[in-house]
């Protein structure tokens, strides 16, 4: 199996990156990589078992489950059940955490997942830098007052 975990500091309180990121049907609202979302089913979008299917602005679609959600753990975990990725058995946390020093906030996003080794390195540096980092830098940047 698998394993990424990246972290970063964003300035800024956790209650208002958590604001930024809860929604699940969001991510094109603050992550540069994703450029439409639905829920289908038109369930609510913090109702465990509902599926996002999104858009990458490569023209891939994916379709993710959440699992977990919590207001006040600032935690979503959900699992991808369509990518064109050659993986399987995927799980995803992000979860934030206050920085009491000069209120900012911890961000962590973990993932495992089972894919063949000779293509497992290769998929979780893309997911690190490209989905996990490239979602920090954004949220960063947006906090700064630079987006």
């Amino acid at each position: 199996m698998a394993k990424v975990t990246i972290s970063s500091v964003i300035d800024a309180p956790v209650e208002k990156v958590w604001a930024r990121i809860r929604d699940f049907n969001g991510l094109p609202c603050w992550h540069p990589r994703m450029v439409e979302s639905h829920i289908e089913d038109g369930k609510n979008a913090s109702t465990i078992g509902c599926v996002r299917n999104f858009e990458l602005i490569t023209g891939a679609r994916l379709r993710e489950k959440l699992l977990d959600f919590s207001d006040e753990n600032f935690l979503v975990s959900y699992s991808i059940l369509e990518t064109p990725q050659p993986l399987t058995n995927h799980k995803a946390t992000l979860q934030l955490r206050r920085v009491t020093d000069g209120d900012r906030t911890y961000a962590e996003w973990t993932a495992s997942f089972d894919a063949a080794p000779e293509e497992a390195d290769k998929i979780a540096a893309g997911m690190g830098a490209n989905v996990f980092q490239g979602g920090f830098n954004a949220l960063k940047s947006h906090f700064s007052g630079q987006d």
